[in-house]
């Protein structure tokens, strides 16, 4: 018998009102800078080239930053077969497999394309989930891979990080500057530069919960069990609160990309994480249950 899964309606609204709440905020942004003059087109190309490199990069710099070791089916065969089960059931083509060496109970992914992508994770993880957990897990991620989140958190970042840089070269500028016209209208794109960044990068960390939400779901259709990806995100929870503070820091440069990040729900305002709070996204789970027809 097939399930049909409730459609999130409310999560869709949210996601793309933030999509275009970003994009009115960039127009507005560009707009205000033309109107200054100011010459906006070079640093958009360098800060744009720069994301893009690290975007098309993301796999080998991810590889690098975390220790992660792309691993054979030799060398891990059940996490193989979980991984290519999913991706021959859902027709996505099989990302690298690897495995980083930390206590810590995470996965990740990234790559710059469903078919140029990686799965990670820890050996932290692999001892603390049953294998429909761990499934559960990797479909999760498979999501996040199928729905090119890194591209798109990538293209929502670009004129979020032309704001960063114009304030910067803004700022020091000023000091070279004796002219009080030439100042007020630099004190002026440092402001609006420094607003569109605040504001764009709330509404992108948002948008980065969203899509946390959608892989969660995407994750959860791909195995038809919610439930266990429920149990997954309370066991990986429940662990690292365990885990000493110091032993967290050092993977805390990959908490944008971790399943749970690697911290204390308390030490970091929600407004400003990457991630929905641990709880909310079990109970979403746990409607999916509910709303099965």
């Amino acid at each position: 018998m097939s399930i049909t899964w409730k459609r999130d309606s409310g999560l869709t609204a949210r996601m793309t009102l933030s999509f275009i709440i970003l994009g009115i905020l960039y127009v507005v942004f560009l707009s205000i800078l033309h109107y200054l003059g100011v010459g906006y087109i070079p640093l958009a190309f360098i800060a744009g080239g720069m994301i893009m490199a690290q975007w098309y990069f993301s796999d080998k710099i991810v590889l690098w930053t975390s220790g992660a070791k792309i691993v054979s089916k030799e060398e891990y065969p059940k996490l193989h077969n979980i991984v290519e089960n999913l991706v021959n059931k859902n027709g996505i083509p099989k990302p690298k497999v690897a495995v980083v060496n930390t206590g810590v109970p995470n996965a990740f992914a990234t790559g710059k394309s469903p078919r140029s992508s990686l799965i990670a994770v820890t050996t932290g993880i692999l001892g603390l989930l049953d294998d429909e957990e761990l499934e559960a897990v990797i479909g999760h991620e498979l999501t996040h891979v199928r729905n090119r989140d890194v591209l798109v958190l990538t293209l929502a970042s670009v004129f979020s990080t032309v704001a960063w840089y114009l304030a910067q070269f803004s700022f020091f500028g000023s000091y070279q500057s004796r002219n009080r016209d030439s100042g007020n209208a630099t004190v002026i794109v440092i402001v609006v530069a420094i607003v569109t960044w605040v504001v764009s990068f709330i509404i992108i960390r948002a948008i980065s919960r969203y899509r946390e939400y959608s892989a969660d779901r995407g994750g959860a259709i791909m195995t038809g069990r919610p439930d266990k990806l429920a149990d997954a995100l309370m066991k990986i929870s429940g662990k690292m609160n365990k885990i000493p503070a110091n032993e967290l820091q050092k993977v805390q440069k990959m908490n944008a990309f971790f399943i749970i990040p690697a911290l204390s729900g308390s030490s970091i305002a929600n407004l400003f994480s990457t991630h929905p709070p641990v709880e909310k996204r079990v109970q979403k789970l746990k409607d999916m249950m509910t709303g099965v027809n």
